[in-house]
C-alpha cells in the first residue's frame, strides 16, 4: 500500500506559506479552473461517452455546464464571502464588538464517485479553492476515462503541492483515509461513507457526506398529471436513474393512478423512444456488477412498462414495476438505476408512515396543487432537501445548499454553502480597553448580585 504522507506533507508546507489563503490567489485558480474546463470541454465529453455513454447533451447540462455555473456565481460572491462577518453583541458585552472570520481548514481530501464523476469532483474542489484549501482529489476507477482527463486538467493549471489528482482503486483510497487530512468531502455509497465517516474518527477530521437512500416521489390526485409524469420520468431516467436524488420509488393516488401511468409511458417514450436500447445516447449502467445487481430487481412486482436489457452494452431499458410491497428486494436500499417501483395509495398518512418507518431519503418530491398538502408533508417528514412540482431541479440552484439528513448524509454545499462548508468559523470578540466592567471579578463588592440581575 503506498504511502501519501509525502505529498500530505507538500500541501501542508504550501498552505502554510498562506498563498492558498489570498483573495487574489483564489480568484486566478477559479479563472484558471474554469478556463480549463472550457478548453477540454471536448475531452471530457468524449471520456463521459467512453465510460457512461453519456450524450453531448447530458454530459454538458449535468456535468460540465453545472460546474461552469458554479464557478462564475463563486467567482462573483467571493469577495463579500470571505469578509469577516460582524454580529451582534450582547449587553452584556459592552464596549465589545463581534466577528465571524472564515479560516481555511487546510489539505482537504475529496473523494468522488462515478455516477457524475466529472462534475462530483470539481463542484466539492470548487469549494475548497474558495475556502483558500489545498485539496487532494481521488476519483472513481469505474470511470478510468474521465479520471484521466481530470487527472491532465488539474495537472496543467495546478501544482502537485496545491492541488493534486491521487488514481487508484480501493487500496488507494484505504492508504489516502490512512492520512491525517484536515478536511474530507465524500460522495458516494452509505457502506462507504460509514468506513470514512470510521476512518475520519481516528483523527477527529471534520467531513461532509453526500450519501443517497431511497428518494419518494410523490403524486397526489390534484397534480398536473401530464407534467408530473413527465419531470419524473426525465428526473428518474437522466443518466440512466444513476442520480443519488433520483425519485427511487413512485406514490401514486389511487384515483389517478390508471391515468398517470398512461401519461408516464406516454413521456418514456417520448424521451428515449420506443427503444431506448437502440438510442446511441441512452446512457448505460457503469459496470457488471452493477447492472447484474439491477437485472436482479426486474423480476420483481409486474413489469408495467419496459424491462429489457443488453447484457453487452449494459443498458437496461426505462423499467417500472406495478404490484411492489415494502418486503420486495427493489425496495430494500437504493436502487440506483433506471428502475422505477409504484406503489398505489388512498391517504397520506399511508404516504407518510411508509417514508418514516425507513432510513432519512436524500431527497423528497410531491407534486400538488394543494398548499396544505405540501406544507403538511414538508413539515412532517425528513429529507435532505426537495422540489414541488419537480424532481432533481433543486439541487441546480446556487442558493441552496445541497446535503442529506441522517443516513442520507452530512453537512451540505453548491454555492455559498461551498465556501461555508470548506471554512472553519472563527468567532472573535474585539474588547474595549478605554474602560472595565468591573462586576465580572470575583473581588467586586456584591458582584454575584449585578451578575444575578443582569444574567437573567
Amino acid at each position: 500500500m503506498e504511502n501519501y504522507s509525502l505529498l500530505l506533507d507538500k500541501q501542508r508546507a504550501f498552505f502554510h506559506t498562506g498563498t492558498s489563503k489570498k483573495q487574489d490567489f483564489r480568484s486566478n485558480a477559479l479563472r484558471k479552473l474554469k478556463d480549463s474546463i472550457k478548453t477540454n470541454e471536448k475531452k471530457i465529453m468524449d471520456a463521459l461517452k467512453a465510460d457512461l455513454n453519456k450524450s453531448e447533451f447530458e454530459a454538458y447540462t449535468t456535468e460540465i455546464g453545472f460546474v461552469l455555473e458554479e464557478i462564475g456565481f463563486t467567482m462573483k460572491n467571493l469577495h463579500k464571502w470571505m469578509k469577516p462577518a460582524k454580529v451582534k453583541t450582547p449587553l452584556t458585552h459592552f464596549g465589545s464588538k463581534s466577528y465571524v472570520y472564515y479560516d481555511s481548514y487546510g489539505v482537504a481530501f475529496i473523494i468522488a464517485p462515478w455516477n457524475y464523476p466529472f462534475q462530483l469532483a470539481i463542484a466539492p474542489l470548487i469549494g475548497a479553492i474558495t475556502a483558500g484549501n489545498c485539496a487532494i482529489i481521488k476519483p472513481s476507477e469505474l470511470t478510468p476515462n474521465t479520471s484521466e482527463v481530470l487527472q491532465n486538467i488539474i495537472e496543467s493549471i495546478f501544482p502537485e503541492e496545491y492541488i493534486a489528482v491521487v488514481q487508484g482503486d480501493v487500496e488507494t483510497s484505504q492508504a489516502l483515509l490512512s492520512e491525517n487530512f484536515d478536511y474530507i468531502f465524500f460522495t458516494g455509497s452509505v457502506p462507504v461513507g460509514k468506513i470514512v465517516m470510521e476512518a475520519a474518527s481516528k483523527t477527529l477530521t471534520p467531513v461532509t457526506l453526500e450519501l443517497g437512500g431511497k428518494s419518494p416521489c410523490i403524486v397526489h390526485k390534484d397534480a398536473n398529471i401530464k407534467m408530473a409524469a413527465k419531470r419524473i420520468a426525465w428526473g428518474k431516467f437522466i443518466n440512466a436513474g444513476q442520480t443519488c436524488v433520483a425519485p427511487d420509488y413512485l406514490y401514486v393516488h389511487s384515483e389517478i393512478k390508471e391515468e398517470f401511468m398512461e401519461k408516464f409511458t406516454f413521456a418514456i417514450k417520448e424521451l428515449y423512444g420506443e427503444n431506448p436500447l437502440e438510442n446511441p445516447d441512452y446512457t448505460t449502467i457503469v459496470s457488471t456488477k452493477h447492472f447484474d445487481r439491477l437485472q436482479s430487481f426486474l423480476s420483481n412486482g409486474s413489469k408495467f412498462h419496459g424491462g429489457n436489457a443488453d447484457s453487452e452494452t449494459l443498458a437496461i431499458e426505462p423499467t417500472v414495476l406495478t404490484n411492489i410491497t415494502w418486503e420486495d428486494p427493489v425496495m430494500q436500499d437504493e436502487i440506483f438505476g433506471p428502475i422505477l417501483p409504484v406503489l398505489e395509495y388512498n391517504s397520506l398518512s399511508e404516504v407518510m408512515n411508509g417514508i418514516s418507518n425507513h432510513p432519512n431519503p436524500l431527497a423528497l418530491y410531491l407534486f400538488t396543487e394543494d398548499k396544505a398538502i405540501e406544507e403538511k408533508i414538508i413539515n412532517n417528514t425528513s429529507f435532505g432537501g426537495g422540489c414541488i412540482n419537480d424532481t432533481v431541479f433543486h439541487l441546480v440552484s446556487p442558493h441552496l445548499p445541497f446535503g442529506g439528513v441522517g443516513s442520507s448524509g452530512i453537512g451540505s454545499y453548491h454555492g455559498k454553502g461551498s465556501f461555508d462548508t470548506f471554512s472553519h468559523k472563527k468567532s472573535v470578540l474585539r474588547q474595549t480597553t478605554r474602560f472595565d466592567i468591573p462586576f465580572r471579578y470575583p473581588n467586586f463588592t456584591n458582584g454575584l448580585k449585578i451578575i444575578k440581575r443582569v444574567l437573567k
